[in-house]
């Protein structure tokens, strides 16, 4: 049975089970996003939350929802229609294939991407959930890649990962010449261990890193609905 969420300033995100969104996916659409009128993507969409988070907060410009399972696609592409928000177009697609063309390549301002975290460890037997949270149909450098090809030099990048995976994306994204610029870890409490970071990345930018203030959750850092 599908359900409803209602954002901030009204904007309606449909879910269904095995397409959901999660406080990592608020954290990351709320850490950075585009400007009013940059053409913006969103990689590993799901049911659209990220984009429909941005509209919500008043972007305009283009944007790109990619997902690969159908289903997440399709809510998304309703509640697209639902909201009004005809500058989003939802896209069902391989982001391992997306931006393979030349003149497709270095048009996107802005992207981001919740990647699957688990490379092993106990899978769902559910085949949707499990595809959403293991590396079998995106590994981390698939998913900075497809933003690489996809960005403009100067382009921005923002990903969220768990912290035990910290040196492999910075590794992976300056391997991609997306050096990082932001960096904040993500606590429940304070005090407490980190179990998330979200990075912001420039495409062919030179080295200087900025390490955020926590993201507390505790203190509503992805507070969001009404």
């Amino acid at each position: 049975m599908n359900r409803v969420e209602t954002l901030d300033h009204g904007t309606r995100v449909f879910t269904a089970p095995g397409a959901t969104f999660g406080t990592d996916a608020l954290l990351l659409a709320r850490f950075a996003r585009p400007r009013r009128q940059e053409r913006a993507l969103d990689l590993c969409s799901g049911c659209g939350i990220v984009a429909l988070l941005w509209h919500d907060e008043g972007h305009r410009g283009p944007c790109t929802a990619l997902e690969l399972d159908p289903d997440a696609s399709a809510l998304c592409a309703a509640a697209v229609a639902d909201n009004g928000a005809d500058h989003i177009a939802p896209l069902c697609a391989d982001l391992r294939d997306f931006c393979r063309a030349g003149a497709d390549q270095g048009r996107y301002d802005f992207a981001a991407c919740n990647p699957p975290y688990f490379a092993a460890g106990p899978r769902s037997p559910d085949p949707v959930r499990a595809a959403a949270r293991h590396t079998d149909t995106c590994t981390l450098a698939d998913a900075v890649n497809a933003a690489a090809r996809a960005l403009r030099d100067g382009g921005r990048f923002v990903l969220c990962h768990r912290p035990d995976q910290l040196a492999e994306v910075l590794c992976t994204l300056r391997a991609a010449r997306l050096e990082p610029k932001r960096l904040a870890f993500v606590r429940q409490r304070p005090g407490s261990i980190p179990w998330l970071f979200v990075v912001e990345a420039q495409k062919g930018r030179h080295p200087g890193l900025r390490l955020e203030p926590d993201l507390v959750i505790e203190a509503g850092a992805a507070r969001y609905g009404k």
